[in-house]
């Protein structure tokens, strides 16, 4: 699903992005409620950010990746933690291209995530090219997600991966 979000564009730096785990939900300018593997899914843009909660009997995780006031711890590289039953797995990278190659990709990105149907993405009014993105996939009992946010005035695309599972037993 692609939306243009009704707002001005104000997380315009990629170094002001931090990560959390645990958030209560903030308030949403998109949603994209979705079912995977008896998993409630909720994606939720945020301006230049996203979150993601998930639920299922077992509990819930909320990650939250935006501009957060008060903070400021950079986003992490990568992050691995155990929360309830599931262990939680987040990666992020931050590249900087070309004019040229930036509008590219997220031209690339927008037409992937608009076709899918546990995609979310949403544009800023202003400027084609500057947007948030989400895209949901599973992988046997595992649930995974990508999201990329974009920073057109500085050429800078931030990518993070998430992956929850369970925990698998070790063999005795």
């Amino acid at each position: 699903m692609l939306t243009t979000l009704k707002t001005s564009y104000t997380d315009t730096r990629a170094a002001d992005l931090a990560w959390r785990l645990g958030m209560e939900p903030l308030p949403a300018l998109a949603v994209l409620d979705l079912e995977l593997d008896a998993k409630a899914m909720q994606l939720r843009l945020l301006g230049a950010s996203h979150q993601v909660i998930l639920l299922d009997e077992t509990g819930s995780c909320s990650e939250t990746v935006a501009c957060l006031p008060g903070s400021s711890t950079p986003l992490p590289l990568g992050v691995a933690k155990q929360v309830g039953e599931w262990e939680y797995e987040f990666s992020a990278r931050v590249e900087t291209l070309s004019p040229g190659a930036f509008e590219a990709r997220a031209q690339e990105l927008l037409e992937l995530v608009a076709e899918h149907p546990h995609g979310l993405a949403g544009t800023f009014p202003g400027s084609p090219h500057a947007f948030t993105a989400l895209l949901v996939h599973r992988q046997g009992g595992q649930v995974g997600w990508r999201t990329w946010h974009s920073y057109p005035q500085e050429g800078r695309l931030v990518t993070t991966r998430t992956r929850v599972g369970v925990k698998v037993a070790e063999p005795v």
